[in-house]
């Protein structure tokens, strides 16, 4: 809905997309489903689901066998996005590199983003 023909809305990288496809098989579900809410000590957090259907509203990224949903609501602030999976001694976990993003609390979980005029001027221009 709001992204470049000819450019996906996100990209994954291939860690990200072993460890989407891992779990869409493990658990029989057609893919994984991001989008945004309001919470968070920075104003806003992202949200991640694996879901048995795809919303048609849903913008659908697929790559090397990942399917990605973005929901419709989020779009506008996941474009541009790389999602990638990070694990380290104490954690494993999916990571957000987004362009959209103004600020970030300490901890990582929660965002702050770019204007909304600022954003689909941005993206009208790329």
């Amino acid at each position: 809905m709001f992204g470049i023909p000819g450019k996906q809305a996100v990209t994954i990288t291939p860690k990200a997309s072993a460890q989407i496809v891992k779990l869409m098989t493990k658990d029989a579900k057609q893919g994984l489903r991001i989008g945004i809410k309001k919470g968070g000590c920075a104003g806003m957090e992202y949200t991640m689901e694996y879901v048995d259907e795809i919303d048609p509203m849903d913008e659908v990224v697929e790559q090397d066998g990942a399917r990605v949903m973005i929901a419709p609501m989020a779009q506008m602030f996941l474009f541009g996005t790389e999602i990638d999976y990070e694990v380290s001694l104490l954690e494993a976990s999916f990571k957000f590199r987004n362009p959209n993003v103004e600020d970030a609390c300490g901890c990582g979980e929660s965002i702050k983003f770019k204007d909304v005029d600022a954003l689909a001027a941005e993206q009208k221009q790329g």
